[in-house]
């Protein structure tokens, strides 16, 4: 583990590889771990990042980031290919793997965790390894497997049994089970809390046996990579502040679909429409 000074407490602690991902413009930041970080940095909590990548890896994005890089021969790298039927997604290199080791001491009881595996690269017992927190999961990257090519393909989550029962509150993607929902009633049934996202056409929310369908409004998409790790970082945060589910997606709502309108790492909220939308909500609710 390299690390240049001893790590502070935070408030939020997320999981999993730092990726580049290679555009028609070059290299570029990307992983759950890094859209997910700054857009919690804009709430103004504490946020921490335990990954693995090279050493060459400029991570000067994520200033003001508390960072447990875990050095790797490679950083995990990812193409993304739009095709009229979707998008096809290529790995070229994985990072190593994370465990319990590589989470600093003081970070082992974070309020919030966040597990965001992309490559697969968080084992199953990694989600009893936080009593004392709020555990979360984007779980797309155990869904993941693929070819001597590098072509991603789906893959049933083969852990999910050991993994849900720690759990406390899960976001997925419908695109990430291929719209099978007898996943999603599998899953639902085992964690208090769980999420659907289906794009532009917004989210659904499973807590108590009730399922609320959220909406988002209308905007001019530039770039939806990253959307959902904003939702998903925006849930959560909420989720433990408000402790209502309901409250925390309408908000996660409006923040995800603001950031599709720029490209890449640009789509993260800001201070100013944090505040912006947390003004929104408010005025919206009934007096």
């Amino acid at each position: 583990m390299h690390r240049q000074h001893p790590f502070e407490p935070v408030d939020y602690l997320i999981i999993g590889h730092v990726t580049q991902d290679i555009t028609p413009n070059g290299l570029i930041l990307g992983g759950t771990a890094s859209y997910a970080s700054l857009t919690i940095q804009a709430y103004g909590v504490r946020v921490g990042i335990v990954t693995a990548c090279a050493p060459e890896l400029n991570l000067a994005q994520l200033d003001g980031i508390s960072i447990a890089r875990k050095l790797s021969p490679v950083t995990s790298t990812f193409e993304n290919t739009p095709t009229p039927t979707g998008r096809v997604q290529h790995v070229h290199h994985v990072a190593s793997t994370l465990t319990i080791e590589d989470v600093p001491q003081v970070w082992r009881d974070t309020p919030i965790v966040h597990l965001g595996p992309l490559t697969n690269e968080i084992g199953p017992e990694l989600a009893g390894s936080f009593p004392n927190s709020l555990v979360c999961t984007t779980p797309q990257g155990w869904m993941r497997s693929w070819n001597g090519d590098g072509l991603v393909s789906y893959r049933d989550w083969p852990d999910a049994h050991q993994v849900l029962p720690h759990l406390d509150a899960l976001v997925m993607s419908i695109e990430d089970i291929r719209g099978n929902e007898d996943i999603v009633a599998d899953y639902v049934s085992r964690i208090p809390v769980m999420v659907v996202t289906e794009g532009a056409a917004g989210a659904r929310v499973y807590w108590n046996g009730d399922v609320r369908y959220f909406r988002p409004p209308l905007e001019i998409e530039v770039d939806a990579v990253g959307a959902g790790d904003v939702f998903a970082a925006s849930f959560f945060i909420k989720l433990k502040q408000l402790r209502d589910p309901w409250e925390a997606a309408r908000f996660a709502t409006l923040v995800a679909a603001n950031s599709v309108t720029r490209p890449g790492i640009a789509g993260v909220p800001t201070r100013a429409e944090i505040l912006r939308f947390s003004a929104e909500v408010l005025e919206s609710q009934p007096r």
